[in-house]
């Protein structure tokens, strides 16, 4: 197993070159609507992410309860806090 290190400046630097976080078309659009109407936009994203990954969970638990599926998302989408330590969420690794 390898040890983790905290990155360097450097190697920061290098993962995000040219990576702009920001994207300045949706900021536009954002702020020409109403603010209700931003309120929805935000809603209907985390909606699909829910949607992706409870059709991803399907995927891979075909044999699984829609119950089960959900307890599933729900750990996903929750830390979980174990005494001092976290455990990582399921496909922890396609976030972020």
């Amino acid at each position: 197993m390898t040890e983790k290190h905290p990155l360097t400046s450097e190697e920061i630097s290098t993962i995000v070159d040219g990576f702009d976080p920001i994207d300045w078309e949706e900021v536009k659009l954002l702020k020409a609507m109403p603010s209700d109407e931003r309120y929805f936009v935000s809603l209907r994203k985390t909606e699909a992410l829910r949607t992706d990954l409870r059709n991803k969970l399907m995927k891979d638990y075909p044999e699984l309860p829609m119950s089960e599926i959900n307890m599933k998302m729900l750990r996903s989408l929750t830390p979980v806090r174990i005494g001092k330590s976290y455990t990582e969420p399921a496909y922890n690794e396609h976030f972020g």
